[in-house]
């Protein structure tokens, strides 16, 4: 909570007797305008109330006839801490002395040097170089011990933020030039790790008095003997919101009022629970597991990379009906049927090769491609002739069960006929991946509010509210031997809970008539009303009516806008920025309030560049981000021409 609310809130005007004969506008008109002069801005604000509340100091009511000293700390300090630098003939800061007031009773009792020089100044440390040059530099950012004091810790100078150089390498006498400036910055760094450390310690005021600046400030939780604030401790354990408000809650009197009302009272949930979960699956596909091949099989081959050469057939004769040797081949994937082909036909006297009961060739002495006998001699053997066909068997295969077969009539020494097919099929492993998400419909009803949810063990939402937490990105092996795979997803199971309404109890809608005729009939001179009585009846009724004059309001909060010469002593890993420029000179700008007369306040060496006004700098603003933003995006490395 900011002080300066809780002191508006409880400010007293106190109005002379004269005024009680003047009528209530008047009244408020008078009370107003002694409010506005010192709550007008932010900067009386702070002079008027904050600073001195902060302090321990006295605070007057907005008439001037009362005084007190708010007790919005325990513990007050005009000290809390003071920095003391001195420059070096180098240029660097030879000297800072830090002091602070510890238990805040108003005196320092800790007192230490820094133990490096400073040749550079960020938002959240320091730099410290050779005295007087930018070579061998060092990058320190501020830190609070155990024991609470400040410390320097030594870290890579990225880590920083805001940093640039001070010694005798970009300019000269660049301290005392900007002793105000450098102080606060140095300052701030500092007050900015205390605070940090410390969330209970407010900072009210900062004052320079020469190469000092003095930070005014208090404990606000000193009351209670502590040194850290109760509203910070769900910064580091987010879910204790979720316990602490029901506790709360069960000894609130209005917590409990509305909920014993109709409207808390008046409706029945269920809690629903539900899961969402990746499903990952990995199989290993090897030949067998494609198809499957029985009968008359002669042999089995290989023909290439996961392929296979089936020969079919058998030994015949002359004197009966010729045989047929036949194969059945199941397709258990038909999916991963590469291809299919009947190669080739080879005989000693005939051959003939069927597919699912078609013949589609046949091999021998003559051609054989009916139901019937060949023409021809038979057991006369040697000749073996062998016929190569190119026939597609793959649809078959993939439509289902297929047989392929062969018809051979032989006899003598020559009785072998056969049928050869090869068969590619892709093996392997086959990866897939889904969600099976059975909440889906909970998330879809208006009825349902998530009430819980845990990814993978980590509570993302209890109790209805989310607790900011996320799991880090997991990483499981799925599938054995050699199909193993290794998959890091943001959560693989996700377990949620809904509350949902199932019955809600038939609470009387209020009645909005008269407020929408008040609307619909009224002027800005009229005021129209109709009311009903408990019979039924309506009576409409209109008066005159008027507004109070509101006075006139400032639009804004009249600023200036002013500019100081600045030599460009930013500091980067690459060094100081001006170095590389063509004309490191720059301007620093800055922005004012203006005083009750409507005249600028410019500061030391600064020159105004808007008067007095309701400034709307947004354009200039706009492009500024713009050129920060695309510079940013043409710093790429690359080995290529640009």
């Amino acid at each position: 909570m900011r002080p300066w609310r809780c002191l508006a809130a409880s400010t007293i005007v106190l109005l002379p007797a004269a005024l009680q004969d003047q009528s209530v506008e008047e009244r408020a008109r008078t009370a107003a305008s002694a409010s506005r002069a010192k709550t007008g801005t932010s900067d009386v604000l702070l002079d008027t109330y904050v600073t001195p509340a902060m302090s321990g100091e006295a605070v007057t009511t907005i008439d001037g006839s009362k005084s007190f000293t708010p007790a919005i700390a325990c513990q007050k300090s005009a000290k809390l801490l003071e920095v003391l630098i001195q420059p070096a003939a180098t240029g660097d800061i030879g000297l800072v002395r830090i002091s602070r007031d510890t238990d805040m009773d108003g005196t320092f009792d800790s007192s230490s040097n820094l133990p490096v020089p400073v040749s550079g100044i960020c938002a959240n440390g320091l730099l410290s170089c050779d005295p007087g040059t930018w070579s061998h530099c060092r990058a320190f950012r501020w830190d609070v011990d155990a024991a609470k004091d400040l410390k320097l810790t030594e870290v890579q100078m990225p880590e920083l933020a805001g940093c640039y150089c001070v010694n005798a390498s970009c300019g000269s006498n660049l301290v005392f030039g900007n002793l105000a400036t450098v102080l606060k910055d140095l300052g701030g760094g500092m007050v900015g790790a205390l605070t940090t450390a410390f969330p209970a310690i407010g900072v009210a005021e900062a004052r320079i008095n020469g190469p000092v600046i003095d930070y005014v400030g208090a404990l606000t939780t000193s009351c209670t003997g502590g040194d850290t604030a109760a509203e910070t401790a769900y910064r580091k354990n987010p879910t204790a919101i979720g316990g602490d408000a029901f506790a709360l809650s069960s000894s609130n009197s209005v917590f409990q009022a509305l909920q014993g009302s109709a409207a808390g009272s008046g409706k029945a949930e269920v809690t629903r629970s539900c899961t969402i979960e990746r499903e990952i699956t990995v199989r290993s596909w090897s030949f067998d597991d494609v198809l499957g091949v029985s009968g008359a099989v002669q042999s089995v081959t290989s023909c290439g990379t996961d392929c296979r050469r089936y020969r079919i057939g058998g030994d015949g004769n002359c004197s009966d009906v010729p045989p047929l040797f036949s194969a059945t081949i199941d397709t258990h994937a038909p999916d991963r049927i590469v291809s299919a082909r009947v190669v080739g036909l080879g005989a000693d006297d005939w051959v003939q090769g069927r597919v699912n009961g078609q013949i589609i060739g046949s091999a021998g002495k003559r051609p054989w491609l009916t139901d019937g006998l060949p023409t021809g001699d038979c057991r006369q053997g040697g000749s073996d002739p062998y016929v190569p066909l190119d026939i597609d068997i793959a649809p078959a295969l993939k439509a289902g069960s297929t047989t392929v077969a062969a018809r051979v009539r032989g006899g003598g020494d020559g009785r072998q006929g056969y049928i050869d097919i090869e068969i590619t099929a892709k093996t392997g492993c086959d990866v897939s991946e889904r969600l099976i998400d059975l909440c889906a419909a909970n998330a879809a009803d208006d009825t349902c509010r998530l009430y819980n949810e845990s990814d993978d063990g980590v509570a993302t939402v209890v109790n209805g509210v989310g607790t900011g937490l996320r799991p880090l990105a997991g990483t499981r092996l799925f599938g054995t031997g050699a199909c193993t795979f290794q998959f890091a997803r943001d959560f693989f199971s996700r377990e949620r809970q809904y509350r949902c309404i199932v019955d809600s109890a038939a609470l009387p809608e209020p009645d909005l008539s008269r407020g929408a005729y008040v609307i619909d009939h009224s002027t800005k001179t009229l005021l129209a009303d109709r009311q009903t009585a408990s019979d039924g009846t309506a009576t409409t009724s209109t008066r005159p009516f008027s507004l109070p004059d509101r006075g006139s309001v400032p639009t804004c909060e009249a600023i200036c806008k002013t500019r100081a010469p600045r030599a460009n002593t930013d500091a980067a890993p690459a060094g100081v920025v001006g170095a590389r420029q063509n004309d490191p000179a720059g301007y620093d700008t800055f922005y004012h309030v203006c005083d009750s007369a409507n005249a600028c306040p410019p500061g030391p060496g600064e020159e105004i560049v808007s008067a007095c006004g309701c400034l709307d700098d947004f354009p200039e603003a706009v492009v500024m981000m713009q050129t920060v933003r695309l510079a940013g995006a043409d710093m790429v490395c690359t080995s290529a021409a640009r």
